[in-house]
């Protein structure tokens, strides 16, 4: 199977990495934390103008017609820079939804705007007692004169402090942990009856608690029928996170080998001692692994039968859970002290990692949900 980019992608590869090298060193990352957003409106105005907010949508909806691959190249280049912008809330959780799950006239009048950076989106699906169940839902929505009215609580709504619009998932039927029955829902930001709470993660990101007290939402797709939509989604971003811990992984390996060359111990670089040389492999095999997993999951993140791709984006969860924490504890270890300052850049890189591995099922979950189902190889 070949592997290669083609010409196109490989100019996109390029032009993402060349514009986080300029605007995403660690100085510069920690200038934009202090903003009152934390993250950069400019930098987001730049994306746009690359197209990398339009990428994944077709062009019929004003996009770019890219697709998991081109999403993957910039959501690795993203990791190596430990970007901030809503680009994996906006464009990958609730841009995929309107992809699959839009009406064309929700789909023009969001999509362009979008694309031209003009608005940011979020998916408004946690709940504090599901865990990582996707199906459990308790936010209500009950149509009344022909509008719906959503109430309930969501939480860890990622950059959801400040979207423009939201997307909700809301029970319409069943019981709390039915699959049928979940509807989702189209939710201005500033709608009334909106309370939301924004707050930074551990890794510098925003998400927010909202609280939604009969607020008027428009149906995206059949309300009652969301839940494939939603597990589709889950998966698209598992892949996308697959990619961005690569980038994550591969930064923390580089910065730890420039480390080991100018520490001095002893009269000489510790990179010198061969025990030391060991776990520096030993970590390059773990970013390798996780690499041809992140590949896996991409190609099978457009994959139509739902239960070969939720097999095969399980098996990758794990392998980037367990290759991002090798490596995270790994890079720590090599810096000694320093690795544990928030002044220096791989305790950073460590959180990100943390984050998503916990992000839509850590290794655990996921590798008990892979054993339930028979594993990944099927016969």
């Amino acid at each position: 199977m070949d592997f290669d980019l083609n010409d196109e992608q490989k100019l996109l590869k390029d032009s993402v990495e060349k514009l986080i090298a300029q605007h995403y060193d660690f100085e510069q990352r920690k200038k934009y934390l202090q903003a009152p957003e934390g993250w950069q409106r400019d930098l987001w105005a730049r994306y746009a103008e690359m197209g990398l907010l339009g990428l994944p949508f077709a062009e019929d909806d004003g996009g770019f017609g890219g697709g998991a691959v081109e999403t993957m190249i910039v959501m690795e280049a993203f990791g190596r820079g430990l970007v901030l912008e809503p680009y994996f809330a906006t464009v990958v959780l609730a841009g995929g939804i309107l992809r699959h799950a839009a009406s064309p006239a929700q789909r023009a009048a969001l999509i362009p705007a979008i694309a031209a950076g003009e608005l940011c989106a979020a998916f408004a699906h946690a709940e504090r007692q599901a865990r990582y169940d996707l199906a459990d839902v308790a936010t209500s929505a009950r149509e009344s004169n022909g509008t719906w009215r959503l109430s309930g609580e969501k939480s860890l709504v990622l950059h959801g402090d400040q979207a423009d619009r939201l997307i909700v998932s809301a029970r319409v039927s069943g019981e709390r942990r039915a699959h049928d029955g979940i509807g989702l829902f189209l939710v201005d930001g500033k709608a009334p009856g909106i309370a939301r709470r924004g707050y930074a993660l551990q890794d510098g990101t925003r998400a927010a608690e909202i609280s939604l007290a009969d607020v008027a939402g428009e149906p995206i797709g059949t309300p009652g029928a969301a839940f494939p939509i939603i597990a589709r989604i889950a998966d698209e971003a598992i892949a996308a996170l697959c990619a961005e811990a690569v980038g994550v992984m591969a930064a923390m390996h580089e910065v730890t080998l420039d480390y080991l060359r100018t520490r001095k111990q002893f009269g000489r670089p510790i990179g010198q001692f061969q025990v030391l040389q060991h776990r520096a492999v030993d970590m390059l095999v773990a970013i390798e692994q996780a690499r041809s997993m992140a590949y896996f999951a991409t190609m099978m993140a457009a994959e139509n039968d739902a239960a070969e791709r939720r097999r095969a984006l399980a098996a990758a969860k794990v392998q980037i859970g367990r290759s991002g924490r090798k490596v995270g504890q790994e890079a720590i270890q090599l810096h000694g002290g320093i690795g544990m300052t928030m002044e220096y850049k791989v305790g950073h890189y460590f959180k990100r990692m943390t984050m998503i591995e916990m992000l839509f099922g850590d290794a655990d979950h996921h590798l008990a949900e892979l054993a339930a189902i028979g594993g990944l190889i099927t016969t």
